[in-house]
């Protein structure tokens, strides 16, 4: 299927119309493990032109996003345990970070294969963002401990407790805020590299004069920020989507129409559009950020917590019954 031309913004009653009628292109990794949930992570290059997929059963894959055959992808071997996380550098085509349940943090060179940088020792890794201009990570672990991580470095620049449980962390695109979602339902807005909150009540004092997004009625699991940094985006095992104005920080929208816990959040290229993934139901829920509006469901064969729009165009990739899809992808090659 002929992609989409990039750079161009498609209005929302197109859109409504033109998502629900896209054919998925399956990218079959005929070695993965058969199961719902195997595929833990997703990630686009920052070009949209590769695809990297972390699995429950260890495996570390590269796809070429115009060429599904799994003949023609990377595979990067020697995690111990699931991949939970990958993401790529954001300023390199082909630089990888992945973070696995064995406690280590890897960065490879995609075209090579090579192990570029390895920390180990770091405990039940879950979570990972790249700072905007690719020269640190921040990766966080299941006893509620955030990382700062160099891609040249083999031990940590420095480790920071959290207080409270912390499921997910995004950047700000000026790289001086990370956005954590947290277990009692708020984000913390945190300074970056101190890990200090960004904003604070004058009236309060202690942990309760810190300022924080108050949106969901039970555990925060995912957090995106807009492309241009207009909104900020969480989800919850509410089924809730708030939708933050980013100067007052104001909850605008609210979006209801998800099945299930909210496990992942991705802003289209443009910031027109947000979609959600859940581990219930079997659809992709996709909303008009601007007006909170639920355009359509794409509907998919299994649940698919995990979801992610390509950088520069209306792609979609997704997990599906086990294995990676796409819509709105060319498979014709360049």
């Amino acid at each position: 299927m002929a992609r989409l031309a990039p750079k161009t913004s498609v209005a929302p009653e197109r859109l409504k119309t033109l998502i629900p009628s896209l054919k998925p292109t399956v990218y079959h990794d005929p070695s993965a493990t058969k199961v719902p949930n195997n595929i833990r992570t997703i990630a686009w290059n920052p070009l949209g032109t590769y695809i990297a997929t972390g699995c429950l059963d260890k495996t570390l894959r590269v796809w070429n996003a115009d060429k599904p055959n799994v003949r023609q992808t990377t595979e990067l071997k020697g995690h111990a345990a699931s991949v939970e996380k990958v993401a790529f550098n954001p300023v390199k085509e082909l630089e990888l970070c992945s973070v696995s349940s064995d406690g280590v943090v890897r960065f490879w060179d995609v075209k090579t294969k090579q192990v570029l940088n390895e920390v180990k020792g770091l405990g039940e890794t879950f979570t990972l963002a790249w700072a905007p201009k690719g020269e640190y990570v921040i990766v966080g672990n299941k006893d509620d401990k955030l990382f700062v991580i160099s891609p040249t470095q083999n031990t940590p620049v420095s480790e920071h407790q959290q207080p409270v449980q912390t499921n997910n962390i995004t950047f700000c695109w000026s790289g001086q805020r990370i956005f954590a979602a947290t277990g009692d339902g708020k984000t913390r807005i945190l300074s970056f590299p101190d890990f200090e909150p960004a904003f604070q009540f004058p009236y309060k004092e202690g942990p309760d004069a810190e300022f924080k997004l108050t949106g969901h009625t039970s555990s925060c699991m995912a957090v995106e920020l807009h492309p241009f940094g207009r909104y900020l985006a969480t989800g919850g095992t509410d089924s809730l989507i708030s939708l933050w104005e980013t100067t007052e920080w104001n909850c605008l929208r609210t979006a209801t129409k998800m099945t299930g816990p909210v496990r992942n959040l991705s802003f289209s290229w443009d910031g027109l559009y947000v979609v959600g993934g859940s581990d219930e139901g079997t659809g992709l829920e996709i909303f008009n950020s601007e007006t909170g509006e639920h355009l359509c469901t794409y509907k998919t064969m299994s649940a698919s917590p995990v979801v992610t729009w390509a950088p520069n165009r209306y792609a979609l990739a997704y997990a599906d019954s086990g294995s990676l899809r796409v819509i709105g992808a060319s498979t014709g090659g360049k």
